[in-house]
């Protein structure tokens, strides 16, 4: 059964999924056969996210269009070795870090591809390990904060108590927004 997520390589029509490009298989039934109910870009236009609905067996899904770079981003582990940049093992963190929490799936994906959307645009071709573990754990921060310290607790490896909970402490300290008040500066 192909994967609920689906990412699309090539750009289509807006009227079927099989209308350019390579086909989206709905993930419930595995046929082709879909249309397009809503478009909608996020990260600045480089993602297109797109609601679907397959034809055959109704189900609705959601598809991600975005452009690949051509060159590779490489990973510089705290060892100095050099790696292959993983998708799959940063969502894993993240997964890992909202347990049985009430963060959705989405909110998850979005914390992925906003990262990888980020280190795309900032790094060229290397990046430090350290540097996306700092800044999944800035974006948990804000989405859930047990999730965060979680994350926290592997990432920055605290070595006791009390390491933990002047960690904690910070966190409570910070300013929450309401919540239909939007930030005016980006933390970094």
């Amino acid at each position: 059964m192909p994967p609920a997520s689906i990412i699309a390589k090539m750009p289509r029509s807006w009227e079927t999924a099989t209308a350019g490009g390579m086909p989206v298989l709905c993930p419930k039934c595995g046929n082709d056969n879909d249309k397009v109910i809503d478009s909608r870009s996020s990260d600045g236009g480089a993602v297109i996210r797109r609601r679907r609905e397959c034809l055959d067996c109704e189900m609705r899904f959601t598809t991600y269009e975005q452009i690949r770079s051509s060159g590779r981003l490489m990973v510089i582990k705290k060892d100095g070795s050099r790696v292959l940049f993983n998708r799959a093992n940063v969502m894993r963190g993240i997964v890992a870090a909202c347990g049985k929490r009430p963060v959705s799936e989405d909110a998850k994906e979005g914390v992925c591809e906003g990262l990888e959307a980020e280190l795309q645009r900032v790094f060229d071709r290397e990046v430090p390990s350290v540097e996306i573990g700092r800044r999944v754990a800035s974006r948990l921060r804000e989405i859930d904060q047990i999730a965060y310290i979680r994350y926290a607790s592997e990432y920055y490896a605290f070595r006791d108590l009390e390491e933990l909970a002047e960690e904690v402490n910070q966190l409570q300290a910070r300013t929450q927004p309401g919540p239909n008040q939007s930030s005016l500066f980006e933390e970094k």
